[in-house]
């Protein structure tokens, strides 16, 4: 058998966009060509190293956790954000930024350029070597590239999925249209889903799981990857439902129906172990770059929920000390030192969590509600992602919580406002929600998915791509609006995506201008994504 496989595949294609440097794929030749572990590939074969060794690099890029400033751009610039959870003291480029929706094309391009350098090159050596010979990882890495770019779709959009590597007589990559990149991800599940399963039949049998010492999440369990495969294709059949109803309850009934189910328990929540600090921690405390969001105050306090102080730290500022107070997104900022003393978020343990257990009970929640067979009963899937969530904090007083039908989200004040009329969110507001806590069967539909995406919102902290998905799709829990829109009138109240990468104009052009008409938009923060239909 040849060994150097992996590492001598033909070069691949696709042109990719870099935040900080302009710069083509064009010349990595030599670098898709080379070990990059400086280990020859005899050493590597034996113990399947030469197959697994990407793995660890795909793991650690589905949410880059080294360096901080990669994250920063990555993720926390852009939908921590829009999400809700966090909000920057930092008037970053004289206060005109993504974070009052002037758009900085030289920070929304990480996204797309970890996805495709650390992810899907990688991948696609592993998929050559792998399939049809060894297809445990073959079916790893089907998951692990379907986890990384749906996050990357649902950031700009259209994405280069399918056509990757493969170019055009006239020198371009062809992008999938949404639809089409979804329809691709749920094929790609069930391919990995159906290798799996009989291997996770025969688990506690086997005596060594080849892709255990690289695995960074679940020690090499098959049943927990399938488990999470299920979840995962759960997620996105939900996130489909509004527009694409019978595709999204085809897949999601698929999902419900596997022998292993889904995610369950909180030792089976998608963590991505690490040896570094969370990079949230580095922004957070030796930076000073982030602090809470204004909506996680009025939703949590409004709760009185005992979660709250496991999200964040009481502020220190002397004008709301002691309270937790966020900042809201948009605001007029003169200087750092104006709210840098609001909360500070807490220090995160060094792992990234991805998707808790809880998200996949209120999946099911959600599910029932449509009417799919295999979910349950929303009622108690409801409780019981509250429950796990709880759990997963320790938290006290889920019984009291639960039997809550008065707290609602409690209105905003902002007392150090640059602005005369305030940043305040008063009572009365459309951007404050009405909806109790409590189960109640007798709601009405719209009612019961809002109590069910809030609840969902507060267990994904501080995931905020999917939080942010989550709001884009339902409108759900109530955020609000940026208060200073600098978007010149591409983008409404709350923002839709990011902007296809600059570098894919200079590099991909015929590939870029036809994403743009399958986008069905401007290329603006402002043009709804295929299945955002609210």
């Amino acid at each position: 058998m040849k060994t150097n496989f992996i590492f001598r595949r033909n070069r691949l294609a696709v042109c990719l966009a870099t935040a900080l440097a302009l710069t083509s794929c064009t010349g990595d030749f030599e670098e898709l060509n080379t070990d990059p572990y400086g280990i020859s590939d005899e050493q590597l074969v034996g113990d399947f190293n030469i197959i697994g060794l990407p793995f660890k690099q795909v793991q650690l890029s589905l949410y880059v956790n080294d360096p901080a400033w990669n994250t920063q751009l990555q993720q926390n610039l852009n939908a921590d954000m829009y999400s809700g959870y966090m909000m920057s003291p930092t008037p970053y480029i004289g206060n005109v930024n993504n974070l009052n929706y002037s758009l900085v094309s030289g920070w929304n391009g990480q996204a797309w350029t970890d996805a495709y350098d650390m992810v899907m090159k990688p991948i696609a050596k592993i998929e050559a070597a792998t399939k049809g010979k060894y297809d445990n990882f073959y079916a790893w890495s089907l998951i692990l590239k379907v986890e990384a770019m749906h996050r990357v779709s649902d950031i700009y959009g259209p994405i280069i999925y399918t056509q990757f590597g493969k170019l055009n007589s006239d020198g371009s990559v062809k992008y999938d249209s949404q639809k089409d990149a979804y329809y691709a991800f749920f094929n790609d599940l069930e391919t990995a889903i159906n290798i799996l399963t009989p291997l996770a039949r025969t688990e506690a049998s086997l005596i060594t799981i080849p892709f255990k010492p690289f695995d960074y999440v679940y020690d090499g369990s098959y049943t927990k990857w399938v488990k999470f495969a299920n979840t995962l294709r759960l997620r996105l059949a939900i996130r489909i439902a509004k527009k694409d109803a019978a595709k999204a309850k085809l897949e999601g009934e698929k999902a419900l129906a596997n022998e292993f189910g889904l995610l369950s328990r909180n030792s089976e929540s998608f963590i991505v172990k690490t040896t570094t600090t969370h990079p949230l921690n580095v922004i957070n405390n030796s930076w000073g770059d982030v602090r809470l969001g204004a909506p996680v105050e009025s939703i949590l306090g409004g709760y009185n929920d005992p979660r709250l102080k496991f999200f964040a730290l009481p502020a220190t500022d002397a004008a709301v000390k002691d309270q937790y107070k966020g900042i809201r997104l948009g605001v007029d900022i003169d200087a750092k030192t104006r709210y840098v003393d609001y909360s500070k978020l807490v220090t995160f343990p060094n792992q990234i969590l991805l998707m808790t257990t809880a998200e996949a009970w209120f999946l099911k929640a959600e599910a029932d509600l449509r009417g799919w067979v295999g979910a349950g009963d929303a009622e108690a899937n409801y409780i019981n992602g509250i429950t796990a969530s709880f759990q997963q904090y320790e938290a006290e007083g889920l019984t009291e919580y639960l039997e809550d039908n008065t707290s609602t989200q409690k209105p905003y004040i902002d007392p150090k406002s640059i602005k005369p009329e305030g940043n305040d969110i008063k009572a009365g507001s459309q951007y404050l929600s009405e909806v109790t806590i409590k189960w109640d069967n007798n709601a009405d539909f719209e009612t019961k998915l809002e109590r069910i995406i809030t609840q969902k919102w507060i267990a994904m902290y501080p995931e905020g791509q999917e939080a942010w998905s989550e709001f884009r799709r339902t409108g759900y829990p109530r955020l609000f609006p940026v208060v200073v829109n600098k978007s010149n009138g591409e983008i409404g109240d709350f923002i839709k995506r990011l902007e296809f990468v600059s570098n894919e104009y200079s590099t991909n052009a015929a590939g870029v201008a036809e994403a743009v008409t399958l986008l069905g938009g401007p290329d603006t923060g402002g043009t709804a994504l295929w299945w955002d239909i609210d």
